[in-house]
């Protein structure tokens, strides 16, 4: 089985690409429509989301929970924002290493704007065998991207519904 490294989604949301894009950039914001975080705190926060704005990121699926740290790598207003993952923990994010980079493009259509998710798996240096194992043990039997699609899935949907 070849490894799958990114997954992306779009939906088309009723609202300017700048609206999407103020409100999706504000990581303290994510966990009103993402499935597993349940919000973030910014390190050094301004009055905008800005290249290199680290925030800690509380996220849980099931029972479990654990802390991210990330740090903005894209803020361009109404067009793209994109942040690394790069530490984990549970209760604050001690192991450092490549987890994941997410992506939302904005564009304009005629009926509000396309908004596109997408996951990378930054776990290059993982063998495949033992992504594969470790997917499976946390995600239920899933690979992280046949979850992170889900997730995705759900989370465009609930920005929608939100936007509706």
């Amino acid at each position: 089985m070849t490894r799958e490294f990114t997954v992306s989604d779009s939906v088309v949301v009723n609202a300017s690409a700048r609206e999407l894009y103020d409100a999706i950039s504000d990581p303290t914001r994510m966990g009103t429509w993402s499935p597993e975080n349940l919000g973030a705190h910014v390190t050094n926060p301004r009055e905008t989301t800005y290249v290199g704005m680290e925030f800690d990121g509380r996220n849980k699926r099931g029972r479990a929970q654990w802390v991210t740290r990330s740090t903005v790598t894209v803020a361009d207003p109404g067009k793209a924002f994109e942040f690394r993952v790069f530490a984990i923990g549970v209760k604050s994010p001690r192991i450092k290493g490549a987890n994941a980079t997410w992506r939302y493009d904005f564009e304009t259509v005629p009926e509000g704007t396309r908004v596109t998710e997408t996951w990378t798996d930054d776990r290059r240096k993982w063998p495949d065998a033992v992504s594969l194992v470790f997917d499976k043990i946390v995600t239920s039997g899933k690979t992280f991207p046949q979850f992170q699609r889900r997730n995705i899935a759900k989370t465009l949907d609930n920005l929608r519904k939100h936007y509706a």
